[in-house]
């Protein structure tokens, strides 16, 4: 039995924690291969700093060779505010991604290349640590993150004595979730560890029982950790690098007999 599938669980409902993604997403076509119903809600609103907040660390994004993305909304929130600081960053700007769905959102607003586009590939060992070891000695990183956020990945680039800096661009900040009938749903999907404090502020007497729960990166795995929460399934990983993959995997093996 592997890390990423936990002794199986009967999964009839599926709570994904973001907002209701458009009829493309491939969540949708779990519905078509499972028994499953999925409902959608963000746990965390994602508020930009303001220009006048982020110049107060003293980061100027063309000063650096890399910028290291872990989610869409770091994409989003760096780009805005280059934008709004009227700075452009050089056509030589590498850029590393936890995923390749990251990845491919990076094409909103830069030119794609393959030669300055890095993110693990589909071998076991591919992991944005091990991509980024690769250009350890050459680049000069700067990770824009969240602001109430932390992870492994800046402790990784601390202990193999990276060059690079770190900024907050965004914050999350928790959602209301009172309304939802929490205990009928029978696997929930996280993928911040805004979204775990969410879900306990929320419910603040929370009893996970045999629901699962699915972290999307280390931080939010630790988070639940942290707080002596069951962690069933984990994404990224070499056989799952999406939640959506790491999902239909533990369907796809747990299927009733």
């Amino acid at each position: 039995m592997t890390e990423l599938i936990p002794p199986a669980q009967p999964v009839k409902s599926i709570l994904i924690s973001l907002p209701r993604p458009d009829a493309k997403s491939p969540y949708f076509t779990l519905e078509e291969k499972y028994p499953v119903k999925i409902d959608f809600k963000s746990f965390a609103e994602v508020q930009g700093l303001s220009q006048r907040d982020f110049r107060k660390y003293r980061v100027n994004p063309p000063d650096y060779s890399a910028i290291i993305f872990t989610s869409r909304n770091a994409i989003t929130h760096f780009f805005r505010l280059c934008e709004e600081m009227r700075v452009r960053m050089s056509q030589e700007t590498k850029y590393f991604c936890i995923t390749e769905a990251i990845a491919l959102y990076l094409q909103k607003y830069v030119q794609y290349r393959k030669r300055k586009v890095f993110f693990p590939k589909g071998d076991k060992r591919s992991t944005l640590e091990e991509v980024l070891k690769k250009h350890r000695k050459e680049e000069h990183f700067f990770l824009p993150c969240a602001a109430n956020g932390k992870g492994e990945l800046i402790d990784f680039m601390r202990d193999n004595n990276f060059k690079f800096d770190e900024a907050p661009m965004y914050e999350s900040v928790a959602a209301d979730l009172s309304e939802l009938k929490i205990a009928d749903y029978d696997l929930i999907a996280l993928f911040s560890p805004s979204s775990t404090e969410s879900l306990l502020k929320s419910f603040p007497d929370y009893q996970q029982g045999n629901t699962l729960l699915c972290a999307f990166g280390p931080a939010t795995c630790q988070s639940i950790i942290d707080h002596k929460l069951r962690l069933d399934i984990k994404a990224p990983s070499p056989e799952a690098p999406s939640m959506f993959a790491a999902i239909d995997l533990y369907l796809k093996a747990n299927l009733p007999q």
